[in-house]
């Protein structure tokens, strides 16, 4: 029997990376929120990989941290080693990566739900979504109906979820839980360009079956960083992880049972990850490679599982073990979990508005992988977005949109909503023109404001933030000022880091512009330096290094900004703008740009479209410049 259940001002369907920051961000601005999810005990759950950050990921989130979303928090507390990545070249690709206790990591997500203030976490299986009156109707597989103002799909890899192994195959979601088949009808009855996404996870041995000795340790940094600019805990090293490497056998048991792989038999329909491809995929499009790394890394404190990243396959169980036990170290390892390769529904995301609202429908908002994306970093940044923009629409105040130039999660949304994606999109600091001004370490400069501004960071976390801009500034005009003077001493420091003596007495900021010299270097030549945290040294001898290049990206940013502004009217026929070609009318229709900067990243569209463009509107009067 059908029954009327709750009115929430925004219900949250799912409870993975992306749906806890948005129930989060929604609720923490004061919207009566509701987070829906197919099974408690899983909320937040790492069915790939137990890590957080990485390469470009870790600017992610810092970036979340910085909004003032909880994933660099939790990750910070629930760490089993820390390493920041990419240190032997410049500041712009340094990334932190930290292993992850995952089920410590999902209790403390579950926990941080369950005591925020208008949030409700329900056990409950929406199996239907409807418009009704200006209001959404979502119905859950016990026949209870909600009514809410906004809704976010937040459905990870669940939408009509079916695992693939070997010949085997059947409907699930991730880790053995129930698909979302269902509500996977739902939308697509309600009208939303949908297509079928593929991704996959590799095994996972016991430890005790595993000949550790024969790896290669991979040991975490001596010093420990934090995600959460708030630092607030101390992260540990507490295991280490270790490499092996696949060899000619591999290679070998593979090439001989391709044919029993989904993926190359044409059982599986969907696009998979083009930069995470499966052991399969590496070893024929790689065919020329002789070996291939797998990271043997720990899942938990309490648990003895071990998860072979670079492993993921959708090969028949009888041949991952051959493959697994073809590789030094691993030969008698026991299986806890076999591999498999999952298919699921998700969006095109040209769809959406830069909010992450739907553009043909109001007050629904889609994030994470159901918008195309891949990854627990990319999924959570969108969750966040989306989460404060569906209540920021609410209470009728101006939107959180975050464009290129300040952010990775503004290129991220840009990419996936002006761009699309063909395959499961992943950040890669490639990915941005702006590298070097959007780095990890200062996140928090970058974004605090817009944070605050959307009512998202906290009075604490804000004093936090303007006292630590204030002690980078006082210290930047001090270096101004400090002369170091010509001594052997100082000489012979300089030299022993390759750099040539002084022929003079220098300020400290010009030593620091040369790119062998740094704090630790002149500490002794500076007997008047404060005593400052050591991450304000490294904000100042940052800016001070890179001067010249940030200032060069800036005049980048500002002219790319002038057009970010030109607001394109939604009523706009580009039929009838004359000297447009066919392709950019066809283009520039179906993703219909918001500004004239995004319809300028179109692909298709050309400078000359452009031109064509900007003289319409201000031939017109649609112009809206702010």
């Amino acid at each position: 029997m059908i029954y009327n259940g709750e009115n929430f001002d925004i219900a949250v369907i799912g409870a993975g990376h992306a749906g806890i920051e948005a129930g989060l961000a929604s609720a923490r601005l004061g919207c009566k929120t509701a987070v829906f999810t197919v099974n408690l005990d899983w909320v937040g759950n790492m069915p790939c990989n137990p890590s957080i950050g990485g390469t470009s990921k870790g600017h992610l989130v810092r970036e979340i941290d910085a909004l003032g979303g909880e994933m660099g928090i939790a990750a910070d507390k629930n760490t089993i080693q820390y390493r920041m990545l990419n240190l032997g070249k410049g500041p712009a690709v340094h990334s932190p990566r930290a292993q992850i206790d995952r089920r410590a990591y999902s209790d403390y997500m579950k926990g941080v739900l369950e005591r925020t203030d208008n949030l409700f976490l329900r056990q409950a299986e929406i199996v239907d979504i409807q418009r009704k009156d200006g209001l959404w109707e979502l119905t859950t597989r016990l026949e209870a109906k909600h009514l809410a103002k906004a809704v976010i799909l937040a459905t990870g890899t669940f939408l009509a979820g079916r695992v693939y192994i070997g010949d085997v195959s059947y409907e699930s979601g991730p880790d053995g839980m129930f698909p979302a088949t269902e509500l996977a009808t739902s939308l697509r009855k309600l009208g939303l360009p949908v297509r079928r996404f593929k991704t996959g996870t590799p095994p996972r041995v016991n430890r005790r079956s595993v000949d550790i000795q024969r790896l290669e340790p991979q040991h975490g940094d001596e010093t420990v960083f934090h995600f959460s600019f708030l630092e607030n805990c101390k992260p540990e090293n507490k295991q280490p992880c270790y490499i092996a490497f696949t060899g000619e056998k591999t290679k070998q048991v593979i090439l001989d049972n391709l044919h029993r792989s989904p993926l190359y038999s044409g059982k599986i329909d969907g696009v998979g990850p083009r930069y995470c491809p499966s052991i399969e995929d590496k070893i024929v499009r790689f065919s020329d490679k002789e070996r291939h790394q797998i990271f043997v890394e720990p899942c938990g404190m309490k648990t003895d599982e071990m998860y072979l990243q670079g492993l993921s396959s959708s090969l028949p169980e009888d041949v991952q073990l051959e493959v697994v036990h073809s590789i030094p170290g691993l030969e008698k390892a026991e299986f806890l979990r076999t591999a498999y390769a999952i298919e699921y529904d998700c969006v095109d995301p040209l769809s959406l508005r830069s909010t992450l609202e739907f553009k043909d429908f109001p007050g629904l908002y889609g994030a994470g992988q159901f918008n195309g994306s891949s990854g627990y970093e990319e999924a959570a940044a969108q969750g966040l977005v989306a989460g404060a923009n569906a209540a920021l629409r609410i209470l009728g105040r101006e939107p959180l949109i975050l464009d290129r130039t300040t952010s990775y999660i503004g290129t991220l949304i840009d990419d996936l909503v002006t761009k699309g994606c063909s395959d499961p999109y992943r950040m890669m600091t490639s990915r941005s023109e702006y590298r070097l001004i959007l780095r990890q370490d200062n996140a928090d400069r970058r974004l605090t404001e817009y944070g605050r501004k959307a009512g998202l960071v906290s009075d604490e976390r804000y004093e936090r933030y303007l006292k630590k801009v204030e002690m980078i500034n006082k210290e930047k005009e001090r270096v101004t000022q400090v002369s170091i003077k010509k001594t052997p001493e100082i000489d012979a420091a300089l030299v022993s880091r390759g750099t040539v003596p002084l022929e003079k007495g220098l300020k400290m900021a010009e030593l620091l512009k040369r790119p062998l010299v740094d704090y630790d270097l002149l500490a002794p030549f500076d007997p008047g330096r404060p005593d400052l945290p050591r991450e304000i040294f490294e904000q100042v001898e940052i800016d001070i290094k890179y001067e010249g290049y940030i200032r060069r990206q800036q005049q980048q940013i500002d002219e790319i900004k002038r057009l970010e502004v030109k607001n394109i009217p939604e009523d706009i026929s580009y039929s009838d703008v004359k000297g447009l070609r066919l392709e950019a009318v066809e283009k520039l229709g179906k993703v219909r740009p918001e500004t004239v900067g995004q319809a300028s990243r179109i692909s298709g569209v050309s400078p000359a479209d452009i031109s064509v463009l900007i003289i319409y509107l201000e031939r017109y009067g649609k112009d809206e410049l702010q």
